[in-house]
């Protein structure tokens, strides 16, 4: 037996092979393109989710509304709301966000107490709830990460402490570098943009501060746009504390403390930092754009008081979903524009959002 005649026989086959599978391409082919390009459409058309809450003229909840009691437009375009729910059973992931600069030394016990009692009662098991605790100060610090633990949460909320004087003005034996500072916008930034943003589901923030800032590396702007990318509402809780010690207002390093994870941080002038803003204004305008609410610790309206209205926003909230009517291939902000044909109610629910580039999928 020859080599040649031996290796005749897989060659014919070889080539009647190739030939069944060079027609078998071409009869597949256009349904692969068409799978290709589903895919795409798939991959590009993306559903943008409101949360919202709605009250009366009395400002009480209401939660009996239906999809067709509502009207939406993006951009000033009317759109279809393709989802509705009234349900609460989406995982909550929730922020606490405590300002522990030495303005809030006054009432720092108090923010912590009523901490304890609302991740007790907010944190439901069967839900895969979880929430996480960051302090800030001069850095901002990751106390507690995302956890579904109660026990874990309120050992993180122990350890809630302000600074000592000569801390807070550059003295030796404290934490990170720099001097004083209260770091409101970097801390807003991190927890929304390192955290929040890889998270389903309900989302909030609950930052508990006066709403000065003094030496984030990050602006104001900064701050909102990241809750907005990562769709989280934000609450403020206004504490007003003592004024800054001193002029030592605006020197510290942002990124998160004790190796977590972060960027560095710059202060600003010493003229800016003496200047103190209206940190009443800047918490409502967190809280209104992303969606939330301001409040004000008083007398008559205590933290844990406050904690109670929260929670039952969080659990009585709609959800509404609809496809933009024009593809969005850019990542500029969309103007959302949500309420109820009746007039008599109020809409809460964030004004807009930053659409994400389309990257069609490769696979």
């Amino acid at each position: 037996m020859s080599l040649l005649s031996s290796s005749s026989g897989p060659v014919r086959q070889s080539k009647s092979r190739g030939r069944f599978l060079l027609l078998l391409v071409l009869v597949l082919l256009p349904g692969i393109s068409l799978f290709s390009q589903q895919q795409k459409i798939a991959v590009e058309t993306k559903m943008v989710t409101v949360f919202a809450t709605v009250r009366d003229k009395h400002g009480q909840i209401v939660s009996n509304l239906t999809k067709d009691d509502f009207a939406l437009d993006e951009d000033g375009r009317p759109q279809t709301i393709s989802y509705f729910a009234r349900e609460n059973d989406l995982p909550l992931t929730v922020g606490l966000l405590v300002d522990t600069s030495l303005s809030q030394r006054t009432v720092l016990t108090e923010e912590r107490d009523a901490s304890y009692t609302f991740v007790d009662h907010i944190l439901r098991e069967d839900k895969k709830d979880q929430a996480f605790v960051i302090h800030f100060d001069r850095e901002v610090e990751l106390l507690q990460d995302l956890t579904p633990s109660r026990k874990k949460l309120q050992s993180a909320l122990q350890l809630l402490e302000t600074p000592r004087r000569e801390e807070a003005s550059g003295g030796g034996g404290h934490r990170g570098s720099g001097g004083g500072g209260t770091l409101l916008y970097d801390a807003v930034f991190l927890a929304s943009d390192e955290l929040m943003k890889k998270q389903q589901g309900r989302k909030a923030l609950i930052v508990l501060s006066d709403g000065v800032d003094r030496g984030s590396k990050e602006t104001l702007q900064d701050a909102i746009e990241s809750t907005q990318r990562a769709n989280t509402v934000v609450y403020s809780v206004l504490f007003k504390g003592e004024e800054p010690y001193g002029d030592h207002g605006g020197y510290g390093h942002g990124g998160w403390g004790h190796g977590g994870p972060g960027s560095g941080g710059r202060g600003g002038s010493p003229q800016q930092n003496r200047e103190r803003p209206d940190g009443k204004k800047i918490l409502d305008r967190i809280s209104r754009e992303t969606g939330g609410r301001l409040f004000e610790v008083s007398k008559k309206q205590p933290a844990d008081q406050i904690y109670g209205q929260i929670e039952q926003e969080l659990r009585s909230q709609y959800i509404l979903g609809y496809n933009p009517d024009k593809s969005q291939t850019d990542a500029e902000y969309h103007k959302i524009h949500l309420n109820t044909k009746q007039k008599d109610l109020t809409v809460q629910a964030r004004d807009g959002y930053y659409a994400a580039p389309a990257t069609p999928s490769s696979k």
